[in-house]
């Protein structure tokens, strides 16, 4: 019967009703991107990728941490905080520090989503664990390496031990390279070993006793090589991130005032460095040599 059929849908009501369901979809992306792009509540970006910071710095109340160790007048964290500056390294510098990486890393790499490269101990991410790439690989690293490579690594760690001591107002003397300094690669693959697993919230200074002052050199750029992957210093309320830009340099002082995690690498390959020092001689190592 005439009166049991469905009115027919005009043409403006079909429209209407594509619209709103465009619309729903639109929205479902923007609600989904938004929590792929804010993980853990971030609500404030200390640095992005297309600034150029001569230099940006917090100061934030220290923890306790540093009373649990030998303390170094004139050294041991008083003022505690945390920095960004583009001016230090050039990006073409840090191209070139990337080029040691890749090459290094080029002998091995981790089976899971984050391999390293430290050139002072020589552990390098093969499979699911670490091999001496010296004793590894022996002579096959002097046709990988130059003393070029190495000459750089230590101009670039001087400049940034530079810039932390006057950020904090201390001697660059009072200042000591320490264990582990390393490259780092991290992408989206599927974590095989918990050395893997890079995103975990941690104390620079809980994990490694030794470290006062840490800092991070990106060697590659956010949402151009990767996805993902930006530091996250983790506040009640009102997380701090900064975006990842090659030549960047992010450093604070390594107590519970800085906890702090990487967001997982969503795509892409994301390459650092980082750099620690200590107060305490003790606990110093020696730039990498070309032997």
């Amino acid at each position: 019967n005439k009166k049991d059929r469905a009115p027919q849908e005009t043409p403006r009501e079909t429209w209407l009703r594509i619209m709103g369901l465009g619309a729903g979809l639109v929205l479902a992306a923007f609600l989904l991107w938004s929590s792929l792009g804010t993980e853990d509540g971030v609500t404030e970006v200390l640095a992005h990728r297309g600034e150029v910071l001569a230099g940006r710095f917090i100061e934030v109340p220290c923890s306790e941490d540093y009373d649990g160790h030998r303390r170094f007048e004139g050294c041991t964290p008083r003022k505690c905080g945390r920095g960004v500056t583009d001016i230090v390294i050039t990006r073409e510098e840090a191209q070139r520090m990337r080029s040691i990486a890749e090459k290094g890393l080029s002998l091995g790499g981790s089976d899971g989503g984050a391999s390293i490269l430290d050139l002072h101990s020589g552990a390098l991410s093969v499979g699911k664990h670490f091999v001496n790439l010296y004793r590894y690989f022996g002579d096959k690293t002097q046709n990988i390496f130059s003393e070029e490579d190495f000459q750089l690594y230590r101009d670039v760690r001087q400049k940034v031990q530079l810039t932390i001591a006057k950020s904090f107002g201390i001697s660059v003397s009072s200042l000591y390279l320490t264990k582990p300094t390393f490259f780092s690669r991290m992408n989206s693959s599927e974590a095989r070993t918990a050395h893997d697993e890079y995103w975990h919230a941690h104390v620079d200074k809980v994990t490694y006793g030794s470290f006062d002052y840490t800092s991070l050199l990106y060697l590659s750029d956010y949402l151009e090589d990767f996805g993902g992957g930006r530091f996250v210093f983790m506040e009640e309320g009102a997380n701090k991130t900064v975006e990842p830009r090659a030549g960047r340099v992010s450093f604070f002082t390594s107590g519970s005032e800085n906890l702090h995690r990487v967001e997982k690498v969503h795509w892409g390959t994301r390459y650092a460095i980082t750099i620690a020092f200590t107060c305490n001689p003790d606990h110093s190592i020696e730039d990498p040599a070309f032997t």
